[in-house]
């Protein structure tokens, strides 16, 4: 049975490093990240067109290459919306836009099996590598190393992070672009009053026990939030890679031939 090296690594209190696919859709993605050390990358399918079946490609391509496919739904609402990922073999969800007690817990109950929450048993599928098992080991298996990964945008999910924690929430991530509209400086993540709400979000997670994570552009803007305790640890795109990449490289070239 598969382990979750993920989740294990923030168990152990480690540090766990991951990219962001928002528009490549081959599953050779997986492969190239797996090799450049990533330990796992996130399916964005709230900000892009992917579908299902393009997840299930990514995620057999993440299992050959031995890094943890985690898909950020679309939304928070809706049993299907959060378990139809996890059949097509995803190892951990990244759930936008959660703010209410409510909400999490109709998130467990679709993520989870008993006794933790309702999912629906398919045994034979992707995560099982279409194998049989018994239900029993399935089900405790499937529990232990599902990652559930509440994502927090909002002022009212930070001042009410307390209630959000409960049974089967794995880590907490914090989103600085949703969170400073709902501040109402909406695009200024370097403004005061988010770093405010930020670091309240860092200092009460390690109060809660419970991992924290950021998604960033770049090592620059990540590295003081790992100094002050996260974990989980969102550095830039696809895109921006090949962006910022291609750019810097074209300066490059354009630079050495003006000084010919």
């Amino acid at each position: 049975m598969r382990k979750n090296k993920t989740k294990q690594l923030l168990k152990e209190g480690k540090h766990a490093v991951g990219i962001m696919v928002s528009e490549i859709r081959t599953p050779s993605i997986a492969q190239i990240f797996a090799t450049a050390g990533f330990d796992f990358f996130v399916i964005d399918t709230e900000h892009s067109s992917f579908s299902l079946e393009t997840v299930q490609d990514m995620v057999w391509a993440a299992r050959a290459g031995d890094i943890t496919p985690i898909v950020r739904v679309p939304t928070r609402y809706g049993h299907h919306n959060l378990s139809r990922p996890l059949d097509c073999g995803a190892e951990g969800l990244l759930i936008p836009q959660v703010q209410t007690k409510e909400e999490v817990e109709q998130i467990i109950k679709a993520t989870k099996f008993y006794p933790l929450g309702e999912r629906g048993i398919a045994i034979r599928r992707t995560h099982t590598g279409f194998a049989d098992m018994k239900p029993d080991e399935f089900v405790k298996w499937m529990n232990d190393e599902t990652l559930i990964i509440l994502q927090i945008e909002s002022k009212e999910a930070v001042d009410n992070l307390e209630e959000l924690i409960m049974p089967g929430v794995d880590a907490c991530l914090i989103g600085p672009n949703d969170l400073s509209q709902s501040l109402g400086i909406p695009g200024k993540t370097k403004d005061p009053l988010v770093q405010q709400h930020i670091e309240r979000f860092v200092e009460k997670c390690l109060r809660l026990n419970i991992p924290s994570g950021i998604h960033l552009r770049d090592v620059q803007s990540i590295e003081p939030w790992i100094r002050k305790g996260m974990q989980l640890l969102v550095c830039s795109t696809d895109i921006g890679l090949l962006v910022e990449g291609g750019r810097k490289i074209v300066q490059d070239i354009k630079t050495i031939c003006e000084g010919r």
